[in-house]
């Protein structure tokens, strides 16, 4: 048996604060579906060159009222990041929240504007903690 990972897709609420959230991670537009029987868009996003790990932001154009509040069954997406600390602070600087900060310079969570848990993970070795992150206290839940 032979199995290959296709991508993961998310329910998204609003396609364009969607989008430009994961364009703030430097996730790009890789291809995009319009369904005008099922009236739905499908919008894959990847970083450049990992064209073949997408995201997949599905959006329904009626709206998706039985969407959870908090989508807390989906778990999370993890990328790895060439500064974690420059990272969060990009996010920060573009109004995302940092739930978890990399106080340990390893690791650190934001959410999407749909909920979704992203981890954020150092390539190579941890940074050496720094503040503000060292001191910075967890924020909601990721």
């Amino acid at each position: 048996m032979t199995i290959r990972y296709l991508h993961t897709m998310v329910r998204v609420k609003d396609l364009e604060a969607s989008m430009a959230f994961y364009a703030l991670l430097g996730l790009q537009e890789t291809r995009r579906y319009d369904s005008e029987q099922g009236r739905f868009t499908l919008v894959f996003m990847a970083p450049p060159g990992q064209e073949d790990c997408p995201v997949e932001l599905t959006y329904n154009w009626d709206g998706d009222d039985g969407l959870p509040s908090d989508s807390r069954h989906f778990g999370h997406l993890a990328y790895a990041v060439d500064d974690i600390h420059a990272t969060c602070a990009h996010l920060m600087e573009n109004g995302v929240t940092i739930n978890r900060p990399p106080r340990d310079g390893r690791m650190a969570f934001v959410r999407s504007p749909d909920n979704i848990s992203v981890e954020l993970l150092q390539k190579g070795n941890p940074l050496p903690p720094a503040e503000s992150w060292a001191s910075m206290g967890n924020t909601g839940h990721w």
